[in-house]
């Protein structure tokens, strides 16, 4: 079949045409916002957004270029309606806001006219591939430039479905996104009217294979897990209230309260617990009064204790973890490297890693944040971790997805994580993204969770390569962008 030409679908003429077109593009809008509601944000509809950018796939070669870059654009702003509520709750002004969504949602527009662009060309598989490599390009790039890393990428949606998670342990996050905007490029560019039939076949059938791949190798890997040789008993603790306190006195009643908790959980045969983030501010004079009476319970209790520090003053502190053994002494300490702006102006950012290597096998220690950059977490896979531990803090409304973010860390690169956030979840989640344990921490004074987590590191081509295949798909865009052919 011969490729109409562009002038054909961007102008059509006849006034039953330009209505159709109109009802077309408005349904497609309604569609595509309502699947990226319910599709996306902080607690997503997995299955949904697979098909969220069909609606204004299909329409983009029937409109103008303009048109379909607003239609695309409009959906996603009101798609993008879900968090809203979240942003705001949590101080970021609606100025913001807006043009967060605005600039989200003009990105969205030009990935619909590139797929639009190869459409009406005729060259169905550029289309279809276009789409995928545009989008993760604009996801690694915003990763890599953002103080916020992998928040809001969209591999984040399918945490519930895991056998497409496992291929992350090969390609990371990104493989995720390739394949959530390649399957509704295909069946858009299939069904678009354009090509021979042979390339139609030729597409849908590589398409198919490659997702049955994905499926394949993650129900595999899910199947064939291997037993561990080691494992601990893991006591998660946190408050679903915040006690950030400026004052010593107060801070230290708090955290003679969380030790008093923390002996019920030992004596339950907790061998390490971990308790939440910045559970309160105290001066570096009072840090000695903090490690004597960790130092204390831990020597009683004879469990590792995990204990989260906001330390110094106003205007200059650290962000700290600080283990205490059962030999009744501060082992290790962990400064927080990727910082909350700007809440977190005043802290001073870490730059070590923390690893121990105890009888079950190696443990690490991260921060809340520091989950949302998977290029940390791969330098403890290289350290062979098995277990990590994660004091952490989340905002309520974002426990679950934050949660979440973290768990995706352990398949990346091979590792169990044990996860006290304050007003969030306390998880336990093993390196295949099962959550073998969760309690919610949210909504009450004091939440707490006994676990057993396995500690045994899985060796993934992810952490050993790192990023590759996102400079693939950069290089295929660019490949597909600027070659001979795609320019016909």
């Amino acid at each position: 079949m011969v490729a109409q030409p562009e002038s054909s679908f961007a102008k059509p003429t006849s006034e039953p045409a330009i209505k159709n077109n109109f009802l077309a593009a408005a349904g497609a809008v309604l569609a595509t916002s309502a699947l990226l509601f319910w599709g996306t944000g902080l607690h997503p509809v997995w299955w949904l957004t697979w098909f969220a950018p069909l609606p204004v796939l299909l329409i983009s070669p029937r409109l103008s270029g303009w048109r379909a870059f607003g239609v695309a654009a409009l959906a996603w702003f009101l798609g993008s309606l879900n968090v809203w509520h979240y942003l705001l709750t949590n101080i970021v002004p609606l100025p913001l806001v807006l043009i967060l969504s605005a600039v989200s949602a003009c990105l969205f527009g030009l990935a619909v006219l590139l797929f639009r662009r190869f459409i009406l060309r005729g060259a169905l598989s550029r289309a279809a591939l276009a789409f995928p490599t545009f989008w993760v390009t604009l996801e690694y790039l915003n990763n890599i430039t953002s103080p916020h890393g992998t928040y809001q990428n969209m591999g984040y949606t399918q945490m519930d479905f895991l056998p497409v998670l496992q291929v992350t342990s090969l390609v990371g996050i990104w493989g995720i996104s390739f394949c959530l905007c390649l399957l509704p490029a295909t069946i858009a560019a299939v069904l678009s009217g354009q090509g021979s039939r042979r390339e139609k076949t030729r597409l849908a059938i590589a398409a198919t294979a490659f997702l049955a791949a994905v499926a394949g190798y993650g129900s595999w890997r899910l199947i064939f897990t291997p037993q561990p040789e080691y494992s601990v008993k893991v006591g998660l603790m946190a408050t679903g209230v915040d006690t950030t306190f400026p004052r010593d006195t107060a801070a230290l009643e708090l955290l003679r309260d969380y030790s008093d908790k923390a002996n019920v959980l030992a004596a339950q045969g907790a061998q390490v617990i971990v308790l939440p983030e910045k559970i309160a501010l105290v001066s570096d004079q009072a840090t000695s009064q903090v490690d004597a009476l960790y130092a204390a319970a831990s020597a009683r209790t004879k469990a590792i204790l995990v204990v989260g520090l906001d330390r110094g003053t106003l205007k200059k502190r650290s962000n700290e973890a600080r283990m205490y053994s059962p030999d009744g002494a501060l082992v290790a300490t962990y400064d927080k490297h990727h910082l909350l702006p700007p809440f977190e102006d005043v802290d001073q950012p870490g730059t070590k890693i923390t690893v121990l290597d105890e009888p079950s096998g190696f443990w690490g220690i991260e921060i809340c944040k520091d989950m949302d950059f998977p290029r940390l977490s791969r330098e403890y896979a290289a350290k062979g971790v098995g277990l990590l531990l994660v004091p952490a803090w989340d905002f309520t409304l974002d426990g679950w997805l934050h949660g979440r973010m973290a768990i995706m860390r352990g398949v990346e690169s091979g590792f169990t994580i044990a996860r006290a956030a304050k007003q969030g979840l306390l998880t336990v989640s093993d390196d295949r993204g099962r959550i073998l344990a969760q309690q919610d921490a949210a909504t009450v004074r004091f939440a707490s969770l006994l676990a057993t987590a396995p500690v045994r590191h899985d060796e993934t081509l992810y952490a050993r390569w790192g990023d590759w295949f996102a400079w693939l798909n950069i290089a295929g865009l660019i490949a597909i962008l600027f070659s001979p052919a795609g320019k016909g």
